[in-house]
């Protein structure tokens, strides 16, 4: 990716769409660094690397009536931990993405006569903020048992971790219901897929995050696959994936 105006940033939070309501998105990584200075340091300072963090932090345009607008989300998730997932562009299938599993923090609403109503929020990081991409595309209905694109992460070395986020944007249907879960393969073929994580069965928006135990995978392509049931169900939906 060459260097670009932010234009079309998105930003998903739990089971939340944010993105048209946001006009800034800011993600910050981050390792306390550590003093081990002593007389054979040679008139430096020595540092080793401390516990990591990471947070997420947006505000823009405030809107409510409705559970998928920024203020019925913010108060339902405050105090909770769930998945953000923050493209740079736009979010299709093997866009740059960055995830992590997020302490909704803090939420802001409220500002000066004349002024757009504003809100801004922040989540604390519960897991570390991986560099990945999007797996599926947002705005792609699915009503009925499917796979999606294979994209070539790489493998996952011993000691590493493949991270993966499920936001659940909105659900329709009678006794819908969809299990997502991620695949990996040798090849794009995905002629014999290994299921390397399952979410939890999902009836309502919502968002949930999940990773590997460390222990290596030696397949190079991952996908999302679901299985939908219900009467007339259908699903929006995005997910995303990374290794760290």
């Amino acid at each position: 990716m060459s260097k670009f105006v932010l234009l079309n940033c998105r930003l998903f939070a739990v089971g939340a769409d944010l993105t048209g309501a946001s006009n800034k998105i800011e993600l910050t990584a981050e390792h306390e660094d550590k003093e081990t200075t002593n007389y054979y340091s040679n008139g430096y300072k020595e540092l080793l690397g401390g516990l990591g963090s990471a947070e997420a932090t947006a505000e823009g345009q405030w809107e409510a009536g409705d559970s998928s607008l920024v203020d019925d989300a913010s108060w339902s998730q405050l105090g909770g931990v769930g998945p953000w997932t923050a493209c740079p562009a736009s979010a299709t299938v093997g866009d740059l993405a960055y995830i992590t599993q997020c302490l909704r923090s803090s939420y802001s609403l409220g500002g000066s006569i004349g002024d757009v109503a504003p809100w801004s929020g922040k989540g604390a990081s519960a897991w570390p903020l991986v560099r990945g991409q999007m797996a599926h595309p947002a705005g792609t209905a699915r009503t009925s048992t499917g796979t999606g694109t294979g994209v070539q992460l790489g493998a996952v070395t011993t000691g590493k971790r493949l991270y993966a986020a499920l936001h659940v944007l909105s659900v329709s249907g009678t006794t819908p219901s969809i299990t997502a879960r991620i695949e990996s393969d040798a090849d794009n073929t995905f002629a014999s897929p290994t299921t390397q994580l399952t979410f939890t069965a999902a009836t309502a928006a919502g968002g949930e995050a999940l990773r590997t135990t460390g222990t290596a995978i030696t397949d190079t392509w991952f996908r999302v696959a679901w299985t939908i049931s219900g009467t007339t169900p259908s699903f929006l939906f995005a997910t995303s994936f990374g290794i760290r």
